[in-house]
């Protein structure tokens, strides 16, 4: 533990109150995420001066804003949005921000309590950690009342800064405060929905996927329900996520349908508190399944252990893109004719020059090129992983090598980013060709995102070099990840200078279709790939293993 309550905390008394100690407990979780909230907290908030900023860019006249309303009205806009209230007549800039973006603002901030509650619960469990805290004078129920008190403090904090960040645009605080008590109120729901599920299982990766699928079903719940009718229908209220969205800020703002996110948050908190008391620190209420008593023969080597390690993260990322790619990809032919009655200035920032379409085409490669980005270096960040929890020392200890081990992770790692690029091009091939009927967009889309191989090569290269040199340097790959996903997806907007493009490893690969790859750039990149991993496998051989 980096990080101790107290020095009363480990007196070794025992403590007859569940709660005693929270307050501590609540620093300490501070403390411990005094870099990952604030980063998540301010991701969130630029992204509101983001579309904010770039929305009269794209659509500077009311035609413009009418032709982008006209598709996000319909059903397939309704699957991707939401019910779109506002874009019947007169739709102003802060009706279409909040009827077209809410609903990602409202998945980020599940997804950050899922993973806030879950690192602070089920993973200090995992670690030990929480059996050394909970041997001194803190109370059963501390640790995640805790958690839970930092999750809803965080989820209060973001309402009010994306609520002042909307008004900062002018527009009505009313409204602006309203839509950020949504997206809030979805956050509160998902931190209380993982605090059940890191009582169901005792592993922080299963606690955290199934608290994912209960994610999964209410978006497909709001999505069915959209759809079915103008404005949603009956089935869209059984799903959290359409309450914060049924709030209709700056239309007719109501704030009750909050109270149903409320009451869902408080009743399965007190769900997981009652779970708590029913299972033994470290362990789950189902029980986790035996392992066979010996390994199997094809698990003998370095390079299927590390498939092994990895393969639920490929099968996970790899379905959850496979089906992203399509629906992005069917979406292509009811968007054909919106893209004809787009302004020049939507086609200056997917970088098309009059061709808006495989503007649109080019810059999907690129954003999925980003999401495998992300997944490399989380991937490289469960290679650490291995190390900090002493299971990479016994593998070691083996006639296996340093420079094996770290080397046989690395090209799995990378053969798996390069495997879901490619299923998610072919997937958003497939779906371009059946909504448009040009069957050559299969092997054209799918080609646009392999030649992005490289780029996805170079961020899990950088990370095994912070992590051969200093494994408490990783992080800061995220630094040149998101240098280059600001620029990829901004950097039209912001106007910067060439050199600082030059910089980022996605700026050089020509966006296909709308351009020609280019030999040099994709071989150039390869190098940039190789050698970076080389210098970091050459730095892990010479340094010592580490601890947590």
């Amino acid at each position: 533990m980096t990080t101790a309550t107290a020095p009363a905390a480990l007196s070794g008394r025992t403590s007859d109150h569940p709660a005693t100690a929270t307050w501590r407990l609540v620093r300490m979780v501070l403390r411990r995420d005094r870099v990952k909230l604030p980063a998540w907290l301010l991701g969130l908030t630029v992204f509101v001066f983001y579309f904010n900023t770039a929305l009269p860019i794209i659509a500077p006249t009311e035609a413009d804003l009418a032709a982008f309303s006209q598709f996000s009205a319909g059903p397939v806009g309704a699957v991707l949005s939401g019910p779109g209230y506002g874009f019947d007549a007169g739709l102003s800039y802060e009706q279409f921000f909040v009827g077209t973006y809410a609903l990602y603002f409202l998945l980020a901030a599940a997804l950050m309590n899922i993973l806030l509650v879950s690192r602070h619960t089920r993973v200090e469990e995992q670690a030990g950690r929480a059996e050394l805290v909970r041997a001194g004078v803190v109370g059963r129920n501390a640790p995640l009342t805790a958690t839970l008190v930092v999750a809803s403090a965080a989820d209060v904090v973001l309402a009010l800064l994306l609520g002042a960040a909307t008004a900062s645009f002018g527009y009505a605080m009313d409204g602006a405060l309203l839509f950020g008590a949504g997206v809030g109120a979805a956050g509160l729901v998902f931190a209380a929905v993982t605090a059940v599920t890191v009582q169901i299982t005792e592993y922080s990766r299963a606690a955290s996927g199934l608290a994912g699928t209960v994610l999964g079903i209410a978006y497909l719940i709001r999505a069915a329900g959209d759809s079915l009718t103008e404005h949603g229908s009956l089935l869209s209220w059984f799903s959290p996520l359409a309450w914060s969205q049924q709030t209709r800020p700056f239309v007719d703002g109501r704030w009750w349908p909050l109270l149903l996110s409320l009451g869902l948050a408080a009743v399965t908190t007190a769900g997981a508190f009652a779970l708590a008391g029913r299972r033994d620190l470290g362990a789950g209420l189902r029980a986790a399944r035996r392992g066979p008593a010996g390994a199997a023969p094809w698990l003998r080597s370095p390079s299927t252990l590390a498939l092994r390690l990895q393969r639920a993260g490929l099968l996970g990322w790899t379905g959850a893109l496979v089906v992203l790619g399509v629906t992005y990809g069917a979406l292509v032919g009811p968007m054909t004719d919106t893209f004809a009655e787009l302004s020049g200035q939507f086609a200056a920032v997917l970088g098309a020059e009059g061709d808006v379409l495989n503007g649109y085409l080019s810059f999907m490669a690129v954003y999925d090129v980003i999401i495998v980005g992300a997944f490399a270096i989380l991937a490289v960040h469960r290679v650490r992983g291995e190390e900090t929890s002493g299971r990479a020392e016994p593998v070691l200890a083996t006639a296996t090598g340093r420079v094996r081990w770290l080397g046989t992770h690395l090209l799995i790692v990378c053969a798996a980013a390069a495997t879901i690029l490619v299923a998610t091009g072919l997937a958003f091939g497939v779906g371009a060709a059946v909504s448009t009927g040009e069957v050559g967009q299969v092997a054209e889309l799918t080609a646009s995102h392999a030649v992005r191989i490289p780029e996805v090569l170079v961020f899990a290269a950088v990370g095994v070099l912070l992590y051969g040199i200093a494994p408490r340097a990783l992080p800061l790959v995220w630094l040149v990840f998101t240098y280059a996903a600001i620029l990829a997806l901004f950097g039209q907007l912001l106007q910067l200078p060439q050199w600082m493009h030059d910089l980022s490893p996605l700026d050089h690969i020509g966006r296909m279709p709308l351009e020609d790859a280019g030999i040099v750039p994709v071989v150039t990149l390869c190098g940039i790939a190789v050698a970076a991993a080389a210098a970091g496998l050459a730095a892990f051989r010479r340094r010592d293993l580490t601890g947590a």
